[in-house]
């Protein structure tokens, strides 16, 4: 069977893991209970998370908002994913997120997160 990444922004964070202040945004729409059952509804599917698939460690981030410095005292959200099928996730090598980016000048709030499959 074919090997299937679903990838881009959900604009979810899955656990408390993935967000700096999970106090903070309980009550954001990223974090609510409705919005984390219906990214675990994919999961329960048969996709696995490539990045915590890798990486289960706090701290991988992929958004900062620009207001209040949150990029420089690394106050960021875990809101785009990588999910894989069971094919795909069978041949994960390597999933990290290239902070590189966000870093540069008029940069998306943003970064890319990646995954390496094998052949």
């Amino acid at each position: 069977e074919e090997a299937v990444v679903l990838g881009g922004d959900f604009n979810v964070c899955p656990t408390d893991h993935d967000v700096y202040d999970p106090k903070g945004f309980a009550d954001d729409a990223l974090c609510r209970p409705e919005s984390r059952t219906r990214f675990r509804a994919l999961c329960h599917l048969g996709y696995t998370d490539a990045l915590r698939a890798l990486h289960p460690e706090l701290g991988l981030y992929t958004y900062w908002d620009y207001q209040a410095g949150r990029w420089n005292r690394d106050e960021g959200l875990r809101i785009d994913h990588l999910l894989l099928s069971p094919q795909a996730a069978d041949r994960l090598v390597a999933s990290d997120v290239d902070r590189g980016p966000r870093g540069m000048d008029k940069p998306s709030d943003h970064t890319p997160v990646w995954c390496e499959l094998k052949k």
